[in-house]
């Protein structure tokens, strides 16, 4: 079908005003991060003198290199679990002969319906019933559990792409489960293993509830939850807030820049069937 000039400029501008509705709260942000500090800055505007010391400052109050290292820790110890788990049961649940595998997997979906607030109470009990209170796994455990639903149902819908002679041939050569999985599906699943890396990057980065109720001592939290004590420390101070708020970014809008390809390419997949 070919497509006139007239819909080609249209559909570009639709995305280009797509795009600057997206970018103009990280501008207005940007803005206000370099206004000077202990003001109310009202609107957008560039044409002034511009105080890039602000994130400086707010780098040091919300003492950033602390709160990155546990946000680090965090990210090793949750998203491998994530990504395993949830490739391996995904595959388990596809190509195994698992008893009422289709139960099993409707559990799990059943598990991205339940709100994480709700589950704060046990959740915190649990922990303090176990004696992990204010450490880095009464914060991973759960974050890593509430993510797997998602990630076996994201894995699930690639292994069922894949075509079943894979499956067949490799039985025939003789290859176990573990060998099929480990050599013939996992290369094939890396552009959606990759986005399953990227999401749970995100969501465990940003996330901050467990980490305000389960972790009391503030130098130990994660950027997060941490921002969101700074925010109650600076609540007037809206331009320290708007530089914190910019330097939590920075991270996460690296690993996309960093993996967007393998994004892009998890997306698309299955897409375009030759």
């Amino acid at each position: 079908m070919r497509v006139s000039l007239s819909e080609k400029i249209g559909s570009r501008v639709v995305l280009i005003l797509l795009v600057l509705f997206t970018l103009l709260p990280f501008v207005a942000l940007l803005s206000v991060a370099l206004s000077p500090a202990n003001t109310l800055p009202s609107g957008i505007s560039f044409f002034r003198e511009l105080h890039w010391e602000n994130f400086v400052t707010a780098f040091e109050l919300a003492k950033f290199p602390t709160l990155m290292l546990s946000s680090a820790t965090l990210v090793i110890i949750v998203v491998p679990i994530v990504v395993l788990a949830s490739t391996m049961a995904a595959y388990g649940l596809t190509w195994l002969r698992v008893p009422l595998a289709g139960v099993i997997f409707l559990l799990f979906l059943l598990g991205l319906t339940i709100p994480t607030e709700s589950l704060i109470t046990p959740l915190y009990l649990t922990m303090q019933h176990l004696s992990l209170t204010n450490t880095v796994w009464s914060v991973a455990l759960p974050l890593a559990a509430l993510q797997i639903p998602f990630g076996i149902f994201w894995m699930r819908a690639h292994f069922l792409g894949m075509p079943g002679e894979l499956e067949e041939a490799a039985q025939l050569d003789g290859s176990g489960p573990f060998r099929t999985f480990w050599q013939v599906q996992l290369p094939l699943a890396r552009p959606a293993i990759s986005t399953m890396l990227i999401l749970s990057f995100l969501w465990t980065w940003n996330h901050f509830i467990l980490t305000l109720v389960m972790i009391d001592d503030p130098s130990h939290r994660t950027v997060g939850g941490a921002l969101a004590g700074f925010q109650g420390a600076h609540a007037t101070d809206v331009v320290m807030l708007s530089a914190a708020a910019l330097l939590m970014m920075v991270p996460t809008l690296l690993v996309f820049l960093i993996f967007q390809r393998q994004f892009s390419a998890a997306l698309l997949q299955g897409s375009v069937k030759e």
